[in-house]
């Protein structure tokens, strides 16, 4: 186990910066999780971490030590990667064993650990198989079990399930997080989805553009995002976004108000905004209630029925897309039109560079 630390991490190619100056703290035993759309930095990040991509500027310590210079091999780490990389000729307990063997374990400890990690990943009845036989779950239990033999000190994930159906991701984020929990490793998980990122992490590092947006735990992130950008990425279906302006603040409340004069109180800090200045309100497809009073008018456009819950995807006066996510059933129907209502204490209000506004009330519901 091992406390990872990235001190104003730098990555640069060919006059291009990746990574702008990153700053962060992987503490001994967090299960940590990159996320961020394609592009943001975040494999690139691991990259660096593993080896396998120089450091262009700044100091990565593991345990206090710098191995800003060390090769791969000699860093204690285990990557798990995208397109499991087994070796199709071997067998899957050759394919576990062989990094063991080139490192000249002694065959008994060979054999200990490959049994060890063959009955956590339930795979024993696997052992004289070849890749080409297993499914793809079967295959990426073997590609874990490849990491877990070799007892690193971080356990490095690239997207591993992402070549898997729905069905078995869902599955195997769950084996994964069970694995977490027995060794107790500190892990440090890639991915572009981010109820993976929720489900799974301890902590999750927003990135966008080479910069971290937001670190902090899943519920963290979803109850106060620091920014638009966090907002919009974390939480399915993604929040709801509108165009307001700043009627009237108070002391733990500002009025915010849409063109047609309709108003609505947000329970976030007025520090940082004045009456008149233009900010975007966002609530997520949860918290909108749908009823008869005076609220925000919105167009059915289409509903998702699925017994237990209900999507409604909607268009206001504004023409902003509004979904709305109810639980059971509903009775209302395609080009219908509804009111919605926004609880105080479920509203964001950010303003026109993105910053959030601080939120002083949370309800329940949130």
């Amino acid at each position: 186990m091992a406390v990872v630390e990235l001190e104003k991490l730098v990555k640069d190619y060919a006059g291009f910066r990746a990574i702008h100056g990153v700053d962060l703290t992987i503490e001994d035993g967090e299960f940590c999780v990159f996320v961020g759309p394609s592009g943001c930095g975040k494999s690139t990040l691991l990259r660096m971490i593993a080896g396998l991509e120089d450091i262009s500027g700044g100091e990565l310590r593991i345990d206090g030590e710098r191995v800003n210079e060390q090769r791969a091999a000699e860093r204690g780490l285990a990557m798990v990667f995208q397109s499991y990389a087994l070796y199709p000729h071997m067998t899957v307990r050759e394919n576990l064993a062989f990094g063991l063997e080139n490192i000249r374990t002694p065959k008994d400890e060979i054999r200990r650990r490959v049994d060890d990690a063959a009955r956590m990943l339930q795979i024993e009845e696997h052992m004289q198989r070849r890749p080409k036989q297993l499914s793809g779950g079967q295959r990426q239990r073997v590609a874990i079990g490849r990491a877990v033999v070799r007892e690193p000190k971080v356990f490095l994930f690239d997207e591993p399930l992402s070549n898997l159906d729905a069905e078995l991701r869902v599955v195997m984020r769950g084996e994964i997080s069970s694995l977490h929990r027995r060794l107790g490793n500190t892990m440090i998980y890639v991915t572009h989805d981010q109820v993976e990122a929720m489900t799974m992490a301890d902590k999750i590092v927003v990135l966008k553009l080479g910069t971290i947006q937001q670190v902090g735990s899943p519920l963290d992130l979803y109850n106060r995002p620091a920014n638009q950008f966090v907002a919009g990425f974390i939480g399915s279906p993604r929040m709801n976004f509108l165009k307001m302006s700043v009627a009237e603040t108070r002391a733990e409340s500002i009025v915010v108000k849409e063109e047609n004069g309709r108003s609505f109180e947000a329970a976030v800090s007025p520090e940082g905004v004045k009456a008149g200045d233009k900010v975007t309100v966002g609530i997520r497809p949860e918290h909108l209630e749908i009823g008869s009073e005076r609220g925000h008018p919105v167009t059915i456009d289409s509903i998702e029925q699925l017994g237990g819950e209900s999507y409604l995807y909607c268009t206001d006066a504004g023409g902003h897309p509004v979904t709305i996510h109810k639980s059971g059933q509903t009775r209302l129907r395609a080009g219908e039109e509804a009111q919605v209502f926004l609880p105080a204490e479920s509203i964001h209000v950010f303003k026109e560079d993105g910053m959030a506004l601080e939120r002083l009330r949370i309800g329940e519901a949130v």
